[in-house]
């Protein structure tokens, strides 16, 4: 065979695992160059040492190629280097989140089956930390070799019901990297992203790590994800700087009303939902730099983007992806299932990757407009309602720091109150702002809306009740 392990992974849909990519697509380049900053700054000699190290750690466990293993570590070199490790072994890697419970690790360990996992013997750190110090455990489990050649298995958010197993193959994640480099707007070599993003799911994952290793990108993590914290490791250089995150991120950052001057931040790109609006406004106001969106999924990573905030709301699909919208649904071409298991032809079927996001693609000019979740889009009496629309309204109001819209038999409403906010005055703007069939009928008070892993909110109704302060909601307000 010849032709580089780029080359070999790329040619097919179905690669073989090829160890080879690791060293010739991430971790090649100059020696000298810091391709890393989390405690220290990390030298890609220094990374390439660290992650020999591994490897033999992971062979000596019995890790091997064809293999499986599960890494259940927090944003650190410790997650990194066993990572690539694994990679380079020939392994398939499960990526599990570090803030699951322990029994939540163990329903996953049975589902995945894996047969080395490696957790944090030692941490360091907390919730608010951006890593962690890390002594690793490596220990075998009950599972199996992995039983197909993808390299990577990660679960869904679940923000609207339970995860989906979802898989991706080293040349899956290669091409991500690729469609990167040719997106106009992305930092290139000499470069920094200052990362938000959590590494476990694919927009820190890819965006992040993978793309800023083969691009020659420093990659850095706060130390802390305050806003406060943030803003220093934007300041502690002077290469120009892109910040990564979600738009909770955003809110996080639009809340600082008198930020440092910041001459090295070039912008800001965000993932996930769209940016409100008023969120969007007073971020560019604060800061006086792009903030640019990038929608994707799990499923194909990076689908479109717009990170000049030229097309907003609409988006252009990244270079080599093809879009559709079929029958108010958006499709991407994707030539084989990302799902292990059962198949759902309702997620998948004939080449085409079922969003299960409402929305429109221009004829002429490929501009993809997200319209929210298809489940978001309900019917009040024969009448649509977008969910999506009546939540940005309530999030918008000076009495509300947070909002949460679902529809059950009628449209229920969580909300986060502005401290000295009462619900009255929030239903009193409700009926000059929406018309009737649009209004919530239920309001539900909460001290705090759930979130994912990745910053979206949870919209989950089992969820949401388990937060309600009087347990399950009942006619009227809750509070």
């Amino acid at each position: 065979m010849t032709g580089s392990a780029y080359e070999r992974a790329s040619a097919s849909a179905y690669p073989q695992l090829e160890p080879e990519w690791v060293d010739e697509v991430l971790l090649a380049g100059a020696a000298p160059d810091v391709c890393l900053c989390l405690a220290e700054p990390v030298s890609r000699a220094e990374l390439r040492r660290l992650v020999t190290e591994r490897h033999k750690v992971l062979a000596d466990a019995g890790l091997r190629r064809g293999g499986s293993v599960a890494l259940c570590l927090a944003p650190s070199l410790a997650f990194i280097t066993n990572l690539l490790a694994s990679w380079q072994i020939g392994a398939q890697a499960s990526l599990l989140d570090h803030r699951l419970t322990p029994y939540e690790v163990d329903v996953a360990l049975q589902r995945l089956l894996p047969q080395v996992v490696v957790t944090a013997e030692h941490s360091t750190g907390g919730p608010l930390r951006g890593f962690a110090e890390i002594t690793e455990s490596v220990r075998t489990y009950p599972g199996q070799p992995a039983a197909t050649s993808h390299a990577v298995i990660q679960l869904s958010s679940g923000s609207t019901g339970p995860s989906k197993i979802i898989a991706r193959d080293a040349a899956s994640l290669v091409d991500e990297v690729k469609r990167y480099t040719m997106i106009d707007g992305v930092p290139g070599s000499g470069e920094r992203i200052v990362s938000l993003a959590s590494m476990v799911h694919v927009l820190g994952l890819v965006g992040g790590l993978l793309y800023g290793l083969h691009a020659g990108v420093n990659l850095t993590i706060p130390a802390r994800m305050t806003a406060d914290g943030i803003l220093t490791a934007v300041q502690a250089s002077e290469l120009p700087t892109t910040l990564l995150g979600v738009p909770f991120h955003i809110e996080l950052l639009a809340s600082v009303q008198r930020p440092p001057k910041l001459p090295q931040l070039t912008g800001m790109t965000t993932g996930g939902e769209l940016v409100r609006a008023d969120v969007h406004a007073a971020f560019v106001d604060r800061y006086d730099v792009r903030l640019g969106n990038m929608y994707g999924m799990t499923e194909v990573g990076v689908i479109a983007t717009d990170l000049f905030g030229e097309h907003r709301p609409a988006v252009l699909p990244a270079p080599g992806l093809t879009v559709r919208e079929e029958g108010g649904e958006l499709h991407v071409c994707m030539p084989a299932s990302p799902y292990l298991g059962d198949q759902d032809p309702g997620r998948w079927s004939e080449g085409w990757l079922h969003t299960k996001d409402a929305g429109s693609v221009d004829p002429e000019t490929g501009l993809v407009r997200i319209l929210g979740r298809r489940d978001s889009q309900v019917s009040v009496g024969g009448l649509k309602v977008d969910l999506t629309e009546v939540e940005h309204m309530l999030a918008a109001l000076p009495e509300v720091a947070g909002a949460v819209v679902v529809h059950d038999q009628a449209i229920e409403a969580y909300l986060v109150l502005a401290d000295g906010a009462e619900a009255a005055a929030v239903e009193r703007e409700i009926t000059t702002r929406l018309a009737a069939y649009k209004r919530p009928r239920r309001l539900h008070v909460v001290e705090q809306l759930p979130r994912t892993a990745t910053g979206k909110l949870v919209r989950n109704q089992a969820v949401l009740r388990d937060i309600g302060p009087d347990g399950p909601p009942t006619p009227g307000r809750s509070r």
